[in-house]
């Protein structure tokens, strides 16, 4: 639909009535220039941090489904107040939750997964002229149970919304004006990007840049859908996240940062095969992903295993690991949260050696140890503690001279 047009507000965008006003305003900008609007929303400010605090007080290991029924009523509160401001300026407008108007998913609560979108109910209520705002975050099993989309699942709502519709483009709103060549609130000199491709985004948002759910990337890099990622508080032109073409081709395109992750390291496992198979299959029957894996060399038929895992799943993981240690004879299972991830990004940097010891040395020169390390096409990430990880990444930036004119 050419004058479709899909918005998403993060949660410092709705923070006050102040801001939820602001958005009004600017939604209804948008319907006065003739496009049919659709706006998904986050929960206010910090609500779904004070939500996880608020169920934890109760029981420290919530089940899952009724965290699900918890977080998802975030949403509902911004949905309503926007529509309610909208109305407060003569236009017609209607809230949804993401069961409401069709959002399906599968039954793995906290981290579900979008199976189909019915958008029935949107495309009527679009045709009265009304301005459809939708919950983010949010949906239902074929059982009708409620579901949430895992952290930044706004985006993945906004981005299949878009794809479901076919709208022209899908902006999404934060408190940045883009993407940038790290963050600005910890690198004072980062640099805004114009363009920059699905691939190198993806890795971003895997890597620990939060301006966008990783999980949405990989949907509008399937079915090409064109983001554009800017600030609710500017009309600046933002960040375009497209497929190539218009893409300057640079070694590094940013540095991320993430401190969301912790190290669990299973020691005196006995070398022998299949053992990490059963580790690490049971930790995925969990719901749990791994990411960096470091075996050491074996010494008398004996090595150590490190992984990292979400922060969020670290007591999951740790309590099925401690178990698993138990059974195949290993020994100690030591936990270690206070690490952080820096990482570079850039498709140049399959072309151009040499990359990654420049990241090293940057990072030698600071004295900042590397305790793991895990590379891709288009990236290199260190694991290292985490009171070295703004030191680090200033470092890595200034080395690859990614810093705009201040």
């Amino acid at each position: 639909m050419e004058k479709l047009i899909v918005q998403k507000y993060g949660g410092s965008s709705v923070a006050n009535p102040k801001r939820i006003l602001h958005v009004a305003k600017r939604v209804i900008g948008y319907k006065k220039k003739g496009y049919d609007v659709i706006v998904v929303v986050s929960a206010l400010g910090d609500t779904t941090d004070e939500l996880i605090e608020l169920a934890r007080k109760i029981n420290r290991e919530p089940p899952e489904r009724e965290m699900d029924m918890l977080l998802a009523t975030g949403e509902q509160v911004s949905i309503a107040l926007l529509a309610m401001a909208i109305h407060k300026y003569g236009f017609e407008a209607i809230s949804f939750t993401g069961p409401q108007v069709g959002i399906i998913t599968d039954r793995t609560h906290t981290k579900a997964k979008i199976i189909k979108v019915n958008a029935l109910r949107i495309r009527e209520e679009l045709r009265k002229g009304k301005i459809v705002i939708v919950a983010g975050f949010q949906g239902m099993t074929e059982d009708e149970d409620i579901t949430t989309l895992g952290r930044g699942g706004s985006d993945l709502t906004a981005v299949a919304l878009a794809k479901a519709l076919e709208a022209k483009y899908c902006e999404i709103y934060s408190d940045v004006e883009g993407i940038y060549t790290a963050d600005p609130r910890i690198v004072s000199d980062a640099k805004k990007i114009d363009y920059i491709s699905y691939d190198e985004m993806l890795e971003m948002a895997s890597l620990g840049a939060q301006v966008m759910q990783a999980r949405s990337i990989e949907v509008a890099k399937k079915f090409n859908v064109v983001i554009h990622a800017r600030s609710s508080f500017s009309k600046n032109r933002g960040t375009f996240i497209c497929e190539g073409g218009k893409m300057e081709e640079v070694v590094v395109r940013a540095v991320t940062l993430t401190k969301n992750e912790a190290k669990i390291t299973i020691c005196d496992v006995p070398d022998k095969p299949g053992l990490a198979s059963k580790i690490f299959g049971s930790i995925s029957q969990a719901g749990i992903n791994v990411d960096m894996i470091v075996q050491n060399t074996s010494r008398n038929r004996i090595t150590d295993i490190s992984f990292t895992v979400q922060k969020d799943d670290l007591n999951k993981a740790l309590k099925i690991t401690k178990e698993i240690s138990k059974e195949i004879g290993a020994g100690d299972v030591i936990a270690d949260p206070d690490i952080a991830r820096v990482s570079i990004v850039g498709v140049g940097m399959r072309s151009h050696p040499g990359v990654a010891a420049k990241m090293f040395s940057a990072l030698a020169e600071k004295n900042i140890n590397i305790e793991m390390i895990s590379t891709s096409d288009i990236s290199i990430s260190c694991i290292i503690k985490k009171k070295y990880a703004v030191l680090a990444v200033r470092a890595i930036h200034k080395k690859f001279e990614l810093g705009g004119k201040k």
